[in-house]
C-alpha cells in the first residue's frame, strides 16, 4: 500500500535544480530509513539516496554525490532530495522509500527495493535542454 506522498519533480534543464519532497502522516519516520529510489526507462529500480537516524548515516550513490542533498525532519514526517546540477542521466521516475530497522542490520543493507515497507507513487523528473 501507498502511504507516502511526493512532490517536486519536473522538466529542467542541465546543470538546473528540483528539490522533491515526501511526507506521510500515518506513521512516525523514527522507525524507519527513508530515503529515494529512482528508475530510468528500461534500467531497474536504484537507491539514490537515503537518511537513518539510528546511526547518523547518509548514503549517496557515485553518480549524484556532491549534487544531491537529503535532509529529513522527523517532527514534519518529511524528508527531502535536493538536486543540484542536474544531468540528462539523472533521468527517471524518483520513488520516495521507508525501511524499517530490522535487528542490527546496517542501514546500507536494507536500503533496498526487496526491503521497502512503504513506496510512494513516483515523481518524474525529466532533465533536457
Amino acid at each position: 500500500q501507498l502511504q507516502l506522498v511526493e512532490s517536486g519533480g519536473g522538466l529542467v534543464q542541465p546543470g538546473g535544480s528540483l528539490r522533491l519532497s515526501c511526507g506521510t502522516s500515518i506513521f512516525t519516520f523514527d522507525y524507519y530509513i527513508t530515503g529515494w529510489f529512482r528508475q530510468a526507462p528500461g534500467k531497474e529500480r536504484e537507491a539514490v539516496s537515503y537518511m537513518s537516524n539510528s546511526d547518523g548515516s547518509t548514503y549517496y550513490t557515485d553518480s549524484v554525490k556532491g549534487r544531491f542533498s537529503i535532509f529529513r525532519d522527523d517532527m514534519k514526517k518529511t524528508v527531502w532530495l535536493q538536486m543540484n546540477n542536474l544531468k540528462p542521466e539523472d533521468t527517471g521516475v524518483y520513488y520516495c522509500a521507508a525501511v524499517r530497522y530490522r535487528g542490527s542490520a546496517s542501514p546500507f543493507s536494507l536500503f533496498t527495493p526487496t526491503n521497502v515497507d512503504y513506496w510512494g507513487k513516483g515523481t518524474l523528473v525529466t532533465v533536457s535542454s
